[in-house]
């Protein structure tokens, strides 16, 4: 039977300029020198955005871009671009965001937005295929009360069993302009964000650049087409792709505890970094449940496939349904979703 696999994260033409709110991107090889890139880019207003590839070996390109979902009261909209590369060679190649900018007001100083990707497709002495990206994705704003301890564990799932690994992007190395890190998380290499309570003078938007890699668990060989090779100890990174979004660290809340102010997650929820699993064009139902005694949820906000249907059977419960297609067969598909409530025209 063909199986697509479904992740979950569970966290509570372009558009115009100042309206930037990050980007994140995967990748799948395919036979016969395809290969498939998925990518999220976030706006102000829904917006269309491409990739560029600085060198001459990132073969021609198809794109189909489409709207994951956006926030009600507009705050941003998330589309999602699929891009198929026919490629003459499995050499790896890099593409990049370069443009500008950011939303204003960004508290750790980033105006313009670059993020790179390095796509590897040598073939790989352990599995005999090419490498696949770390899976991942995230919704645009990631929201905080100032007084409040929260842990962000990204999903940070690799296909070919490799282990993943976050840091902070690299200014030297041209990943972000700069990179400079949002000085109220700490960042940990399993790709945990934490976030401690600080003073209402450090609330307000930041932009988190992060890149994600994948490491092999042993030595491995990668082979070029040509017969060329390159070792890769587990200590050396074989792709990376960058996460980029926006925390915003809001007012204080009354309460810290989940589930009063902020929203709490009930069953049947899936557990966080579930993997589930469904055959190709069956459709995969996903139900979710949550709760705030003290405010009133409003919606379900998701990260995952453009073609997520969504309905709504009661007041704080949601139905995701997704269904695989053939061209999908074998791949791993991630989603996140949060559930915002307010009280009081703040958002939590």
């Amino acid at each position: 039977m063909s199986l697509s696999l479904l992740l979950l994260l569970l966290l509570v033409s372009i558009s115009q300029a100042s309206h930037f709110l990050g980007t994140v991107m995967t990748y799948y090889p395919k036979n016969t020198g395809r290969v498939v890139l998925r990518y999220k880019v976030n706006f102000h207003s829904c917006g269309n955005l491409s990739w560029n590839c600085p060198s001459n070996n990132c073969g021609t390109e198809s794109l189909v871009q489409n709207k994951v979902d956006e926030e009600s009261s507009g705050e941003w909209c998330q589309t999602e671009g699929k891009s198929t590369r026919l490629v003459s060679s499995n050499a790896p190649f890099q593409l990049e965001l370069n443009s500008g900018n950011w939303i204003n007001n960004i508290r750790n100083g980033i105006v313009r937005w670059k993020a790179v990707t390095l796509v590897e497709l040598r073939n790989r002495s352990d599995t005999g295929k090419a490498n696949t990206s770390p899976q991942t994705t995230i919704v645009p704003v990631v929201r905080v009360p100032s007084n409040c301890q929260r842990d962000f564990n990204l999903l940070a799932f690799d296909p070919d069993g490799d282990e993943v690994k976050c840091r902070y992007g690299n200014t030297l190395l041209g990943e972000c302009n700069p990179c400079t890190p949002p000085s109220v998380l700490s960042l940990a290499s399993s790709c945990s964000l934490s976030f401690s309570p600080t003073s209402r003078s450090n609330e307000g938007p930041y932009a988190v650049q992060l890149v994600m890699e994948d490491f092999p668990r042993q030595t491995i060989t990668l082979t070029q087409n040509n017969g060329l090779q390159v070792v890769k100890t587990t200590n050396d990174a074989i792709s990376k792709i960058p996460i980029q979004f926006v925390l915003w660290v809001d007012p204080p809340v009354l309460s810290c505890t989940e589930g009063l102010y902020l929203p709490r997650f009930l069953p049947p929820t899936p557990a966080n970094r579930a993997l589930l699993y469904t055959p190709v064009n069956q459709s995969l139902e996903i139900n979710i449940k949550a709760e705030a005694n003290l405010s009133i949820i409003s919606e379900l906000l998701y990260s995952g496939p453009y073609n997520i249907q969504e309905t709504t059977p009661a007041a704080g419960e949601y139905v995701l349904r997704w269904t695989p297609s053939q061209d999908e067969d074998g791949e791993s598909h991630p989603i996140c979703f949060v559930v915002q409530a307010n009280s009081r025209q703040k958002n939590y």
